[in-house]
């Protein structure tokens, strides 16, 4: 679970989104921010409902986030609900 914090900014930032906005989508107050800052940075480890929480709002499985073998598909996490590579 190492790679969970590259893997979750990776996903944010595929959203366009700041810290911020990401802890407003999730449910959270604004100043969540810092916690997933730290998450991201891998000075904290999420509980496993918060990390079911990230998996639901991005559409990746839970060992896309977990598991350091697997890495993110490139279409994980749409950007937008719009599909135009069809």
């Amino acid at each position: 679970m190492r790679r969970l914090g590259e893997k979750l900014r990776a996903l944010r930032l595929r959203r366009g989104l700041s810290l911020r906005d990401l802890a407003v989508a999730l449910g959270h107050p604004p100043s969540f921010n810092s916690y997933l800052s730290d998450v991201e940075n891998g000075r904290r480890t999420p509980k496993l409902g918060f990390v079911l929480q990230l998996a639901a709002f991005f559409q990746v499985s839970m060992d896309q986030l977990t598991r350091d073998d697997q890495d993110l598909d490139a279409e994980s996490g749409p950007a937008t609900g719009d599909d135009d590579t069809r």
